[in-house]
């Protein structure tokens, strides 16, 4: 299989293992946020942060290494898997004698009992680390679909159940150790690695050297990407905290799972071709431009039918949380351009590099979080596009450094495709406003509207981004059913 072939079936199948397993999650967030309460969801961002920085220290960026490295062996797996199991299980310690203190900080006891259960999901991910990197490393995204969904539906039933039969906040925790228990097991399962007894010093070095770079990078990235719900929880409230979090899972969905996709498949892809300058620029120009055309549509469209999709999918209970997801939107439509960029540090071994960015980036940020907390959410998540914006100009120009490809150069090529979607959501947007249906019916004829009109546009102006995302479709679906029609033929 070409580099080619191994990139789009890549993205493919990353693209529905993500949009299946959070497309599952989605629906059942919406059916439990109509059977919960926002206090409910708030309690459970409380401890995200807690739990998304140990998880990662557990990882260390290791998992990085190895994709990075060409020639990884038994002994290179099963080092770092013990070390993630250690680092697992302390930090599991730590949460779980720390939750009397961190309850108190919030002023929710409930916190004392849920933070050691919850806390579960960091032993479980350090069992799991492993399978999941041998997977990514070998650009094998279809197994991982089909447990990633197998996982979804699983948790998702139980907590459904445990909703309607009254448990409240605990439906979500369940949902959510279910979910890692079920992912964790298939991967054991289904990948068929298993470590040996051994513990190479010399491996763990190696790799230390390049991970502990991406680990500290990480952990500023992830405590400063939590933050947010650590100051609403503890400068406003538990409701507030739920629409917040609500609000940032339905932008997550379309921004951060594609984000996602670009980095797990990006990064084995450029990694294999490093050393060659002009092929390596010219895939990452391609993926940039047309990752970014994707980004701005579904972002533009997400902001301009937040209202009617909020009422429609999870009631008017959640009316607050429109102006937060239409915000957030903003923030979201760049997430994949920051990936990409990253990406290109790691790809060029420059973990050093992308730890300094990460401080002089975050540095940047106390000011906003500052703002937030002083004049309220709203200005907080704006606080957040002026730093992403900031953030976006520094990781560009030292990426675009190492390969010859500049800032000015990445905006001269994603800015029709900005222009495009902008246009498109103001046209959805209008839709709405001048019909003013019922919320169902509005959702429906905005989201035609969009679609309709990107599609008018990129026919008629001829755009490259379009054009190359609908041929390289159009391929991999013609090729699977001639593939399926062949399979057929030979019964």
């Amino acid at each position: 299989m070409s580099l080619k072939q191994k990139t789009v079936s890549g993205l493919m199948w990353s693209f529905i293992d993500n949009m299946a397993s959070q497309g599952s999650n989605f629906i059942i967030g919406i059916i439990l946020a109509r059977l919960l309460v926002p206090r409910d969801f708030g309690l459970i961002g409380m401890i995200t942060i807690f739990i998304a920085v140990s998880q990662s220290f557990i990882d260390s960026g290791f998992s990085q290494a190895l994709i990075r490295k060409k020639d990884c062996t038994q002994a290179d797996y099963s080092t770092v898997f013990f070390f993630n199991l250690i680092v697992g299980v302390f930090f599991y310690l730590l949460l779980f004698f720390s939750a009397g203190s961190i309850s108190l900080f919030f002023k929710e006891p409930q916190l004392k009992l849920i933070i050691p259960v919850l806390g579960i999901n960091l032993i479980i991910n350090s069992l799991t680390i492993i399978q999941l990197t041998q997977l990514t490393k070998c650009i094998d995204f279809k197994l991982q679909t089909r447990i990633s969904i197998l996982a979804a539906i699983g948790s998702g039933f139980i907590s459904i159940v445990m909703a309607l039969k009254g448990f409240g906040v605990w439906s979500l925790v369940a949902k959510s150790v279910g979910q890692y228990a079920l992912r964790s097991f298939l991967l054991w399962y289904w990948n068929g690695w298993k470590p040996s007894w051994i513990f190479n010093k010399k491996s763990f070095k190696e790799m230390y050297a390049f991970g502990s770079k991406l680990l500290l990078s990480g952990l500023i990235d992830t405590t400063f990407k939590n933050i947010y719900y650590l100051v609403i929880g503890k400068y406003f409230s538990a409701v507030e905290l739920g629409y917040y979090t609500r609000a940032d899972q339905f932008q997550s969905l379309p921004s951060q799972n594609l984000t996602g996709v670009i980095q797990r498949v990006s990064y084995p892809v450029l990694a294999s071709i490093q050393n060659d300058v002009e092929k390596l620029r010219a895939a990452y120009r391609k993926l940039i431009k047309s990752s970014m055309l994707i980004s701005f549509v579904l972002m533009f469209g997400l902001a301009a039918v937040a209202k009617p999709l909020v009422i429609t999918l999870i009631g008017a209970k959640w009316l607050p949380c429109v102006i937060y997801l239409q915000l957030l939107c903003l923030v979201g439509m760049f997430y994949p351009l920051h990936a990409l960029n990253l990406n290109m540090l790691t790809v060029q071994g420059r973990s050093d590099l992308f730890l300094r960015l990460e401080i002089i980036k975050k540095i940047f940020f106390i000011p906003m979080i500052v703002i937030g907390v002083i004049w309220g959410i709203k200005m907080l998540i704006l606080g957040m596009l002026v730093a992403s914006i900031f953030a976006y100009f520094l990781n560009s120009y030292w990426s675009g450094k190492l390969i010859g490809y500049s800032s000015l150069a990445q905006l001269r090529d994603i800015a029709p495709s900005f222009l495009l979607a902008l246009a498109m959501g103001m046209a959805a947007y209008a839709a709405g406003a001048i019909l003013n249906k019922a919320p169902w019916l509005n959702l429906i004829i905005q989201l035609a509207v969009g679609g309709i009109f990107v599609f008018v546009a990129g026919e008629i102006f001829g755009m490259g981004d379009y054009l190359y995302i609908k041929r390289v479709a159009k391929e991999h679906l013609f090729s699977g059913l001639n593939r399926k029609e062949i399979k057929n033929e030979t019964k």
